[in-house]
């Protein structure tokens, strides 16, 4: 089932799985956009990201207001036109904003938000990205912002709209951003800028293909690469894709379901340009890397036993998230960059598999019994961790942009921990210089 709508299940507000989907068709979200989706790949690649994410998040729809048949300058293979892309991506053309919903700003819009409706204007620059409520009356530059900068900002505005309609009293209505150049500056909005004119990564492993993984994809691909057939990706899972991942990753949709998750993202990949190898097995499974091998690895797995045995496959650096789980921490994330202060084996080493699930004691649980589920169903279910595609995709443009910042000269950072309930309390442990000085492969 859909892992955004378990967190219904497992608070207990919904008392069966129809009344959880039910519930979550109830949550809609509105896009305005402005003229300049027609000339910014920063603002078309914002759009798309938000249209991605809400539609997997807010089971009632995401509608778009403003022109959208304006050429693609973004690389999305099938479609020339930015309405075959937000078509493809199941967002729906609207004449206006819809009244009652939470409403997002792209660019110079109205705001046409109902009242008690929360409005934000989403807004990024060079590496910063974030949302701030449109009755303020500002946003940031606009004209130089870096790709995950964009992403970050769509990322945190359907969060926003998310928690306010779960009922966060402080979403929706407050500034809530992030300098991936900086993120240890408190203070988004002027945070020192980082330069624009980059260089990109080339070679990558990307372990697990998940919810982390196709958010790193998303984020990779949506990369102004001028000559894509440069890059390199090494993509490593066992695993198929199943109907509960389209509710989180990014790169999952109906058509894919059932396919070995590798082969899927191969074609998606390499209809960007990008040239790919396949490991189909476990992490680590016996993998050490080769010398003509990508030595930079992207961690998204999510068990500690894998997550522990990172720097033992021979990568010279590895950079990894983690997300929290449940329906009060599922808001949570955690970046690490290895080499680091403490090593992987010392961190998840000690790590073992929990032998039983309890199933929580909710009313949806008990009915489920009570129409027959199996006590191994229940435990099943019960395992399946809460996530919403948001999380992952705000994570993700933190591990790029730690790449990022390590092939353009910039800060490295050993530890991001955080939660998008109150970005702003975040803890942040700066990577010593030693670690910092590697050099994956790079290109423009």
């Amino acid at each position: 089932m859909s892992r955004v709508v378990k967190m219904a299940l497992d608070t207990g507000e919904s008392p069966t799985v129809a009344a959880g989907y039910e519930l979550f068709r109830s949550y809609r979200l509105s896009v305005a956009v402005g003229p300049e989706v027609a000339s910014s790949p920063a603002h078309q690649a914002c759009l798309l990201t938000i249209v991605n994410i809400a539609r997997r998040a807010l089971l009632g729809g995401v509608e778009v207001v403003g022109q959208l048949d304006v050429p693609l300058l973004i690389p999305f293979p099938g479609c020339s036109r930015l309405s075959e892309a937000v078509d493809l991506l199941a967002g729906r053309p609207a004449r206006e904003v819809r009244p009652g919903v939470p409403n997002l700003i792209l660019g110079d819009a109205e705001d046409a938000a109902g009242r008690g409706s929360p409005s934000l204007v989403v807004t990024f620059e060079d590496w910063r990205g974030g949302v701030i409520p449109a009755s303020e009356g500002r946003r940031l530059g606009e004209t130089t912002a870096i790709i995950p900068a964009a992403v970050l900002a769509g990322a945190i505005a359907v969060s926003e709209a998310f928690q306010h309609l779960r009922g966060n009293p402080m979403a929706g209505r407050r500034s809530v951003g992030l300098s991936l150049w900086s993120p240890e500056h408190r203070d988004w909005e002027d945070a020192p800028a980082g330069p624009v004119s980059i260089v990109l990564p080339s070679r990558l492993w990307l372990i697990g293909l998940g919810h982390l993984g196709q958010a790193y994809l998303w984020t990779l691909g949506l990369l102004p690469y001028r000559s894509p057939d440069d890059v390199e990706l090494v993509l490593q899972d066992f695993d198929r894709l199943t109907p509960a991942n389209d509710s989180t990753s990014l790169l999952t949709d109906s058509s894919s379901i059932g396919q070995p998750k590798t082969r899927a993202m191969a074609r998606w990949a390499e209809d960007r340009g990008f040239r790919t190898r396949l490991v189909e097995r476990v992490f680590p499974g016996g993998v050490a890397i080769a010398d003509d091998e990508p030595r930079l690895a992207l961690g998204g797995v999510d068990n500690p036993q894998a997550r522990a045995a990172y720097e033992d496959a021979g990568f010279d650096c590895i950079i990894e998230a983690g997300l929290g789980a449940g329906p009060t921490e599922y808001l949570a994330l955690r970046l690490h960059s290895f080499p680091a202060s403490t090593t992987a084996r010392a961190k998840w080493g000690d790590a073992t598999a929990s032998a039983s699930v309890p199933h929580p004691r909710a009313r949806a649980y008990d009915n489920l019994a009570a129409s027959g589920m199996d006590e191994c169903g229940l435990v099943r279910l019960a395992s399946r961790t809460v996530g919403a595609p948001f999380v992952g995709a705000a994570a993700a443009t933190l591990v790029i942009a730690e790449v990022l910042r390590r092939l353009n000269g910039g800060p490295s950072i050993e530890v991001i921990d955080m939660t998008l309930r109150d970005p702003a309390a975040r803890s942040i442990v700066l990577a010593s210089h030693a670690a910092s000085r590697f050099n994956p492969g790079y290109t423009v």
